[in-house]
């Protein structure tokens, strides 16, 4: 999904929220977009001779002399996802103003470090992502966004995210 065809999911998700049945303690349930896709260098060594050869022990043994690098597209380590649902235990710690938290609210886009994310089997294709593994807040405020399609219509932002509740 490309970033230009990214709809403000905010509303959409605020309703989403309302039909899922479940309250959570302290994680955050997300809906993930698609991985964001990064070019990473590997190194690779490179044999000296292809032949392996025999050392002064009779142990056969092929020499890597050179390191070659190549590129390759792999999935970065942090995702993107649609906030779904705030976990109790966040919002009264918004509450504190000795120490405030940063501002998520249901719909935004946060990201967080995939590997850490559970997979939430009881909702199809939703995460959970606890408080301190978000790292940041996606900020599209400046940016023109089109409107959540009216009932009926679909998109396929649309249905990406409310596939998660199966109406």
């Amino acid at each position: 999904m490309g970033e230009d065809k990214l709809i403000d999911q905010s509303q959409l998700a605020q309703d989403l929220s309302k039909k899922i049945p479940y309250e959570f303690r302290n994680t955050f349930l997300v809906k993930p977009l698609d991985p964001v896709k990064v070019k990473k260098e590997f190194n690779k060594p490179v044999p000296a001779d292809a032949k392996p050869k025999k050392d002064e022990n009779g142990v056969e043994a092929v020499d890597f002399d050179k390191v070659e690098t190549e590129v390759k597209e792999v999935d970065a380590d942090f995702r993107k996802g649609v906030v779904l649902k705030i976990p109790f235990d966040y919002m009264r710690s918004m509450e504190d103003e000795k120490y405030p938290s940063m501002p998520i609210n249901i719909g935004d886009i946060v990201i967080y470090k995939d590997k850490y994310a559970v997979w939430y089997d009881l909702l199809k294709d939703t995460q959970l992502v606890g408080q301190y593994e978000i790292i940041a807040i996606e900020n599209n405020k400046n940016e023109s966004t089109e409107s959540v399609p009216e009932s009926g219509e679909a998109t396929d932002d649309y249905e990406l995210v409310r596939d998660v509740v199966n109406f």
